[in-house]
């Protein structure tokens, strides 16, 4: 395509051929010497004269991709964040980073980054709760106190734990996890300890029966995982809960997949003993017999912090309650025992209530579940004269009748500290309740009394369900009048 040249003075031939070679100081050298220029080209002549200079004739470059463009190309620092992001576990940086680089960053990094990286130099919540929903399908965080680190860290070792095999499994794993899940452990719920896997000596008969093969006398020992190690490294712990059994088992079952061994009980009581920040302790569903209860007793008799005892669905008796006895009428600082689902009697029970007119911290007694009978309900209610801090008192289903029902009908007209009685399960009969129903007319701090599949009369437990809805109205005054003042 020919374009036409800008019109310029025949005179003027040295300034043009200067300004073609590009050189302004040769053009101004040949003005000088006597040549003139009459004007320089117009931009807006030398458009409509050049067509290349037109923009509508201009060519184009096409690039191959057709979704490139300069708008994608990301910033700097999204790709210094993708870089940190790449090499965290390498590298990792974040407390040197800006307060917006550093939450982009978090919210980036792999959920499956070594403990050893994360453990200590992560604290934000969102990083903790990503990582404990892509590691479990249910994850409860009030029970941890809405803290999503402490839930992951407590999980994952009991998680550890609970899978372990004594002389199988190498502890290298638990031993370099303790120190860095450690300053965020509070709670240990183990609802399961496997035994070692052992061989035992001789086979069994075919003809041998089921109640030799449930004593456990033939089997080989099945000492379970020594807490030792794991007490001294876990400088805050404050509750711990313990089945010794395996879930789960289903057609595999066998007795020796659920016994809770002497040098089980021995080695327990010693770590309960030595964790002194300890409040809550929960040994439950383990076989727990009177003389591992006198064990565990022995050891924990002078605990410092301990608060709640919970031995509940196991097989202790007279000798193991009056043991119990001794400890809550001692020095301890216990406020709740649970000791439901057992085989206490009459004598345990009498152990324990002699105890209770000493105590004065406690405040919850559930015994529910045992073997008790009016004689031991009796010596239970009868202490509650003299003891002033039990509030809940619970003594469903052990065989009571009408003479339990009228010795606690004459101790609710003088006690004022209970609000909470469970006498479920329980044959009291029609007279029973007439008796509670009279001696609750001159109650006003009773608030609840569990009175179902007792035989009381529909009349009684009418008359009684309204008492107590007159002392819950006069105590939400008294705690509305509390909260003004």
């Amino acid at each position: 395509m020919s374009t036409e040249p800008p019109i310029i003075d025949g005179s003027s031939a040295d300034a043009q051929n200067a300004n073609n070679n590009g050189s302004f100081s040769q053009t101004k050298q040949s003005v000088k010497s006597g040549g003139t220029r009459k004007s320089l080209p117009s931009p807006l002549t030398s458009a409509k004269n050049n067509s290349a200079a037109d923009s509508r004739n201009m060519r184009r470059i096409i690039a191959e991709d057709p979704n490139w463009s300069l708008a994608t190309v990301p910033l700097l620092t999204e790709l210094c964040v993708k870089h940190i992001v790449d090499n965290f576990a390498e590298h990792p940086k974040l407390n040197e980073l800006l307060p917006k680089y550093k939450d982009k960053v978090l919210e980036k990094i792999s959920t499956n980054l070594p403990l050893s990286v994360v453990s200590h130099l992560v604290c934000d919540e969102g990083y903790w709760q990503r990582r404990c929903k892509a590691t479990w399908n249910v994850c409860d965080v009030s029970k941890y106190q809405h803290n999503w680190k402490r839930m992951f860290f407590e999980r994952h070792i009991e998680y550890i734990i609970e899978h372990f095999v004594p002389e199988t499994t190498e502890e290298t794993q638990l031993n370099n996890t303790l120190p860095l899940a450690s300053p965020y452990i509070w709670k240990l719920d183990l609802k399961q300890l496997l035994p070692p896997v052992k061989e035992e000596p001789n086979k069994i008969p075919d003809d041998v029966s089921d109640v030799g093969s449930e004593s456990g006398l033939d089997t080989p020992s099945m000492d379970h995982f020594e807490f030792s190690t794991v007490f001294d490294k876990l400088p805050h712990l404050q509750e711990f809960s313990i089945t010794y059994g395996v879930r789960d088992c289903g057609m595999n079952f066998e007795w020796n997949l659920f016994m809770f061994t002497n040098r089980d009980c021995l080695l327990l009581s010693k770590c309960i003993k030595k964790c002194r920040t300890l409040k809550v302790f929960k040994l439950h569903r383990s076989k727990v017999d009177d003389d591992k209860t006198r064990v565990l007793i022995a050891h924990i008799l002078d605990h410092p912090s301990l608060s709640e005892l919970d031995l509940s669905h196991n097989m202790i008796a007279d000798s193991g309650a009056r043991a119990i006895g001794k400890f809550i009428n001692g020095r301890c600082k216990l406020t709740k025992l649970n000791l439901s689902n057992n085989k206490i009697r009459a004598n345990g029970a009498a152990a324990i209530g002699h105890a209770l007119s000493k105590n004065t911290t406690l405040k919850l007694l559930d015994m529910k579940l045992n073997r008790i009978g009016d004689d031991g309900g009796q010596a239970i209610c009868q202490t509650l004269t003299k003891n002033t801090t039990l509030e809940n008192l619970n003594l469903g289903s052990n065989e009571l009748s009408e003479p339990t029902a009228a010795v606690l009908a004459q101790i609710v007209i003088h006690n004022t500290t209970l609000k909470y009685i469970d006498l479920s399960c329980n044959r009291l009969g029609p007279d029973g309740g007439k008796q509670i129903q009279e001696g609750l007319e001159e109650n006003t701090t009773l608030l609840h009394i569990d009175l179902r599949l007792t035989e009381v009369g529909q009349e009684s437990e009418y008359s009684i369900n309204q008492m107590l809805k007159r002392n819950q109205e006069m105590h939400r005054e008294l705690k509305v009048q509390k909260e003004q003042n």
